[in-house]
């Protein structure tokens, strides 16, 4: 029996959606629907009567179209699998070809360096020399350098180690063993005060 047109279009737009898992399930769908298929419509040029996406399709067409998806997957699937080969088989060559590939050039570049012509045949250039400089730019391009050295205050390493600290003003004081206090002196006594006015001494008996 056939699923309906309308039921059949919700659960392919419901599968659209989904991720890797899910393709392998209409995958596993797709294999059950077949055998169903088979085993129920022998007749595989029998025209299944129905409307939409199904007119006029015979058993062996709905066959053939899950058989696609199927096969589509398992080509996906051997496509990624070879892919991560490839990938993986390319990055571990890649240095030492690139290597070689460098090695060559400068084979090339020194058999034929001199002629640009003959390097242009092999895509190379010829690379650039420095030009010596004059005396007078030499000249003028330490006097720059000196100045820009000026301008931001740094120094050479041999300037740096001459810099030195120095501090002024400060007294040393040696550290000495303490020594014990000086008693103190005993307060002074306090004088007898002086006789009252009108008060009698006492004299001696005779």
């Amino acid at each position: 029996m056939l699923v309906p047109d309308s039921q059949y279009g919700k659960e392919v737009k419901k599968g659209m959606s989904t991720n890797s898992v899910g393709k392998g399930t209409r995958v596993t769908r797709a294999g059950q629907l077949i055998a169903g298929t088979r085993k129920h419509f022998v007749n595989g040029t029998q025209v299944l009567q129905s409307t939409g996406a199904f007119a006029n399709v015979t058993a062996d067409g709905v066959v053939a179209e899950l058989q696609k998806l199927i096969d589509n997957r398992a080509a996906t699937v051997a496509a990624r699998t070879a892919a991560t080969t490839k990938v993986a088989a390319e990055q571990a060559a890649t240095p030492g070809l690139v290597a070689f590939m460098s090695a060559f050039e400068n084979l090339v570049r020194g058999m034929f360096g001199g002629d640009p012509t003959v390097l242009a045949d092999f895509g190379l250039s010829p690379r650039k020399r420095p030009v010596p400089k004059l005396s007078v730019e030499k000249a003028a391009a330490a006097a720059k350098a000196k100045a820009t050295r000026t301008a931001r205050g740094t120094k050479g390493p041999k300037a740096k180690k001459a810099v030195k600290g120095n501090v002024t003003g400060i007294v040393v004081t040696p550290v000495t063993a303490s020594t014990p206090a000086a008693p103190e002196a005993p307060a002074p006594a306090i004088a007898p005060a002086a006789a009252t006015a009108g008060a009698t001494t006492p004299q001696p008996k005779g």
